[in-house]
């Protein structure tokens, strides 16, 4: 389950604040869409920021406690719950690839991209894998608490889970969510972005949600961070993410035959000027943030 062919290029981690992170998922799917290089990239949230999940409400945030404690919200073209990043505990990735290149089916292209997800993990002796059963939910509007499904939900830790060929694992210990991850098509595009858990911050984690009916401790019993699995820092689970989608794309040496891959990729000018204009007119506009789509907000 190899990346398909074509020219492809590397962003490595760059801190931005959550409406630039957004904007620029969705222009590198519109260059991936023009013709341009198909992108994967990791990305660190600069400052903290709740991601609303597209359709979540947003009378489930509690906006004073995110403007006390500095934290950005913004609103993201995918589904799903909210969730809190911050520059330590979360390490972000994005993948946007021509929509013709990758499986029509959304479960099948899901599985595709969250392949180099997946090895990352296994890079760092962390036994991940989907989830073998289902999960009931703690708390609907975050992400990591909500039900946890065979399909497409990552855990870690321990037993009851399998991998990305479907062979069971089993290291003896609970397992827990490690990883949010989400997808959407735009012009002609995939873009699939995830957030991996490096250390659980229930607390400010919780405190950007409107009194949710679970306690820190119950967070932790659901959410799991790669520091408490592996001995690592987050510079090495970071270098493993980048070498996994390096392998997913171009193989483990050189360039696989038909795919070239620009290591040390960067935006353009006009990838940047475009990006800016959609934080303006999009991930930072209150008519987005704040308005849930189909009541008022398109």
């Amino acid at each position: 389950m190899t990346a398909p062919a074509g020219d492809w290029r590397l962003i490595r981690e760059e801190p931005r604040p959550g409406p630039m992170q957004m904007a620029l998922d969705e222009v590198a799917a519109e260059t991936a869409a023009a013709g341009g290089p198909a992108t994967v990239r990791t990305y660190r949230w600069d400052p903290s920021c709740l991601s609303l999940g597209y359709r979540q409400d947003p009378e489930t945030v509690d906006w004073a406690f995110c403007e006390r404690e500095g934290i950005d919200v913004t609103r993201r073209q995918t589904g799903g719950g909210g969730i809190y990043h911050d520059g330590r505990g979360d390490i972000a990735y994005s993948i946007a690839v021509p929509a013709a290149d990758v499986p029509g089916e959304l479960l099948d292209c899901y599985h595709l991209l969250c392949k180099p997800v997946l090895d990352a993990f296994d890079r760092l002796g962390i036994d991940a894998g989907y989830v073998e059963e289902e999960v009931p939910e703690l708390y609907h509007p975050a992400c990591y608490l909500r039900e946890l499904h065979p399909a497409h939900d990552v855990v870690a830790g321990g037993s009851g889970g399998s991998d990305a060929s479907g062979d069971s694992v089993d290291s003896g210990d609970r397992r827990r969510k490690i990883a949010g991850n989400a997808q959407y098509r735009k012009r002609d595009a995939v873009i699939q972005h995830g957030s991996l858990t490096f250390s659980v911050e229930a607390e400010r984690h919780l405190g950007t949600f409107a009194d949710p009916p679970v306690t820190p401790a119950e967070f932790r019993d659901r959410v799991v961070g790669m520091d408490e699995l592996a001995d690592i820092d987050r510079a090495d689970a970071v270098a493993a993410v980048e070498a996994a989608l390096v392998a997913w794309v171009a193989g483990e040496g050189d360039d696989r035959e038909g795919v070239a891959l620009d290591r040390d990729g960067s935006w353009t000018d006009a990838e940047l000027r475009r990006a800016e204009e959609l934080v303006e007119t999009k991930y930072r506009d209150e008519g987005w943030v704040r308005t849930q789509p189909g009541n008022g907000h398109a």
